[in-house]
């Protein structure tokens, strides 16, 4: 099951779930970009939010306030919805109206594969990016080993071309995938100073030793951070 976790209470965009995007509120207009790839469902604690997915034959659970992610947000949501331990979960964020369904799917696959790792905690994707791009903090960069695991997430551009001319370099995509069994653990795992540090929430998986499996995939979606990238947005439209 796809689920989508929405809060209004954004501290650098308040509201940008409900923004405009030619007469689509965000969330509503992530959530059909993705329902042809499997059941989807808002997670929010939001009223308004809730309203209006009812209004536009969304389903969406009503969650917390006090949730401090949006992956802890979709751990109670799943818990509402009955789903059992070896249920698929995928996570799409609310402000990613542009992420295309094969996206989506090739991650799914990607779960399946290792639904039955125990080592393997969360996947997730990455695209290719050129040096400029990477250079941009919110763009987070992640190295990966020759068995197409994660070895860190950085805002940094990582490796440090040393000598120059590096062209390797590639951009996460922040969707992820995960069984309802190893989600409830990763929800139970104590914060990791790096995950602080960087705020980057899957960084506690790797600093507890679990694996992240990535799959690399082509994507022009972008997410909606600001005022901004919804000005650019609404371009694109």
């Amino acid at each position: 099951m796809i689920i989508i976790p929405a809060r209004v209470a954004s501290s650098r965009f308040p509201n940008k779930v409900l923004a405009d995007l030619g007469g689509i509120p965000m969330v509503v207009a992530t959530a059909r970009a993705v329902a042809s790839v499997d059941d989807t469902a808002v997670a929010t604690d939001s009223s308004e939010v809730a309203d209006i997915c009812a209004h536009y034959g969304i389903k969406a659970v009503m969650t917390s306030s006090s949730h401090q992610s949006g992956t802890d947000r979709i751990n109670e949501a799943a818990t509402h919805l009955g789903l059992d331990d070896e249920a698929i979960i995928l996570n799409v964020q609310a402000d990613e109206p542009f992420i295309e369904p094969e996206v989506v799917k090739s991650l799914k696959e990607l779960t399946k594969k290792h639904r039955n790792d125990p080592d393997v905690m969360i996947c997730s994707a990455y695209k290719k990016i050129n040096s400029t791009v990477a250079n941009d903090p919110n763009m987070v960069k992640v190295v990966i080993n020759e068995c197409g695991k994660a070895l860190y997430f950085s805002r940094s551009p990582i490796p440090y071309d040393r000598e120059g001319g590096f062209d390797g370099y590639r951009g996460h995509i922040g969707i992820y995938g995960y069984t309802k069994k190893m989600l409830e653990r990763f929800c139970s795992l104590a914060h990791a100073p790096l995950e602080h540090t960087e705020k980057l929430e899957q960084l506690r998986a790797l600093s507890h030793g679990y694996d992240i499996a990535m799959i690399e995939v082509d994507t022009k979606s972008f997410g909606i951070d600001t005022p901004e990238d919804l000005k650019n947005a609404l371009k694109l439209l």
